[in-house]
């Protein structure tokens, strides 16, 4: 038998300079350094200089890798490709967000600027384009709705009314609150949606854990406040006027637009905030908010069908 250590000898194993050479050509070769050579006039010597990063770059993936979501995805640090850049005469290289990390930031930033209270998750995820348009006043709300956003944009500058939508149930008064939400999030204007009856019966509890002045401050202070479904609570003279009365008086006094649905119009819910739990009658209260209230929105009638039932 052939000694191990003949053996050894008769097997060719490349010297580290060889090694280091063939290394170098695969990564002066590859097409994204060359072009980053090219563009930023590098010479040789800070090529040698720069391998080990140079080498790094080229073992990723210098492009998004197209996964459905960054928890799949296969670079070394996921969501972030590499890029390269000069700095004191050496390459170095950094990371930045891939194309699908900036959309997924982009969504969970937008999904930040709408507080909802209580709304249905289907609401909150309603657009414009989504809007059934088969009728007059869905045509109608959909141009005034484009109108509001335009104006922001225009002006950067939210106008001071939002929209009194009344109709009957079921007919979509919910979802052109959500619809205009998001397009408002997608422009960084924050919103907080919402649903007055579940709203109400929290502000009872809240006298207890005395959270109840935070909340109403939270609520009456949003710089786009979306009310959904006033009327359908059981009124009390304290939900009236220390909560909605509160809520109506600080956003008229500051122009703050305030979209509102209701399945009354103003005198249907004039009506509705007259009567109290006692069975007492106050109209000059209930005219009091309503002036507030007329006072920050547009009466649009909303028509169609029962939609919940379609």
């Amino acid at each position: 038998m052939e000694p191990i250590n003949r053996a050894l000898k008769s097997i060719k194993i490349p010297s580290f300079q060889e090694r280091y050479e063939a290394m170098r050509k695969e990564i002066v070769n590859n097409k994204q350094v060359q072009k980053f050579v090219i563009e930023n006039d590098v010479t040789s010597s800070v090529i040698d200089r720069s391998l080990s990063k140079l080498d790094e770059f080229i073992s990723q993936t210098a492009t998004c890798c197209g996964a459905q979501s960054t928890a799949c995805c296969s670079n070394m640090l996921a969501g972030f490709v590499p890029e390269l850049y000069m700095l004191r005469g050496n390459i170095e290289i950094k990371y930045v967000r891939c194309e699908q990390k900036i959309r997924e930031d982009e969504h969970r930033e937008t999904a930040t600027m709408i507080s909802s209270m209580y709304m249905p998750k289907d609401v909150l995820k309603a657009t414009l384009k989504d809007l059934m348009i088969d009728d007059q006043s869905r045509l109608e709300i959909a141009h005034k709705a484009a109108d509001f956003i335009a104006q922001y944009k225009t002006t950067g500058e939210l106008p001071s009314k939002g929209f009194y939508l009344y109709g009957k149930f079921g007919v979509g008064k919910s979802f052109v609150l959500g619809a205009v939400a998001n397009e408002l999030a997608a422009l960084k204007v924050k919103s907080v949606v919402v649903f007055v009856p579940e709203f109400l019966r929290e502000m009872k509890n809240s006298i207890q854990d005395q959270t109840l002045n935070e909340k109403i401050d939270y609520v009456k202070k949003a710089p786009v406040l979306m009310l959904d479904d006033i009327g359908a609570e059981t009124m009390s003279a304290w939900t009236r006027d220390e909560i909605l009365g509160t809520i109506m008086h600080y956003r008229m006094s500051e122009q703050l637009p305030t979209f509102i649905t209701s399945n009354f119009d103003y005198a249907g819910l004039e009506h509705h905030l007259a009567q109290s739990q006692r069975g007492d009658i106050e109209v000059v209260k209930a005219a009091r908010i309503m002036e507030r209230i007329k006072a920050i929105t547009i009466p649009i009638c909303m028509e169609g069908i029962n939609r919940r039932n379609s």
